[in-house]
């Protein structure tokens, strides 16, 4: 991928060396504890956590991470069918389907082509298609930043997101996993997945680096819905 996704820069190098003992999602989670208080002070994320986030916001934001799941889960499963990332490719904790559902609640039938995949949202997806090649190690930098997040933070969201617009549970699919009995021994079990990962050293500093990248990532596309916002400009054509 280079230094550089084009429009994003790739976070500083942490400067500590990765024990060759440390466990994947320690590393992640290390690499990315500074990423994670910035992406929840930054754009419509920190607008939701305030109750300021409009409606509007929110459901462009859920449009543009569509095809970011889209591609990740596109992703997880090619490595899987090529002996690749068994752990990490688990239909359970997909959320392209549960978003679908979501925007079609909140907007109707037409959410694909009234609501517009921002620049930020294409970066991203460029980004995850170069994580998959070759190895695909990097992805599970990505599968850590979004599943993890998913099932963690993703709950917090679920209630500040209900009672602040009175959506119904229907609107509220994409922090639903039906198919998980327990969401606290899932997230053990897919956290091993990760730790687990068979890496060699380049492999396993690469995909703490991309855990970092999808953080600023994340952060860009957070950043460039709250900007539409600010500028008074519409989410949509119509």
């Amino acid at each position: 991928m280079g230094s550089a996704v084009r429009g994003i820069s790739r976070p500083p190098v942490a400067s500590d060396s990765l024990s060759a003992k440390t466990l994947l999602a320690d590393s992640l989670k290390a690499r990315t504890q500074s990423l994670h208080r910035e992406a929840e002070q930054s754009g419509v994320i920190a607008g939701i956590l305030r109750g300021t986030a409009s409606r509007d916001s929110y459901v462009l934001f859920l449009r543009n991470l569509h095809p970011v799941y889209m591609a990740l889960e596109r992703a997880l499963e090619a490595a899987s069918a090529r002996g690749r990332l068994f752990g990490l490719a688990q239909p359970a904790v997909y959320r392209t389907a549960s978003l679908a559902q979501d925007l079609s609640n909140l907007w109707g039938a037409t959410w694909q082509s009234a609501l517009p995949v921002l620049p930020a949202a294409e970066r991203y997806v460029r980004c995850i298609e170069g994580a998959a090649l070759g190895d695909a190690a990097r992805l599970y930098g990505h599968a850590y930043t979004r599943y993890l997040g998913d099932l963690n933070g993703g709950q917090v969201l679920r209630r500040l997101l209900a009672r602040r617009f009175d959506f119904a549970p229907d609107c509220l699919n994409f922090y639903d996993f039906p198919e998980i009995d327990s969401l606290e021994r899932f997230r053990i079990t897919y956290r091993n997945a990760i730790d687990q990962a068979p890496l060699p050293p380049a492999g396993f500093r690469a995909a703490v680096e991309e855990g970092a990248l999808a953080f600023a990532l994340n952060i860009a596309l957070s950043r460039a819905i709250d900007a539409l916002e600010d500028a008074g400009q519409p989410a949509y054509d119509g």
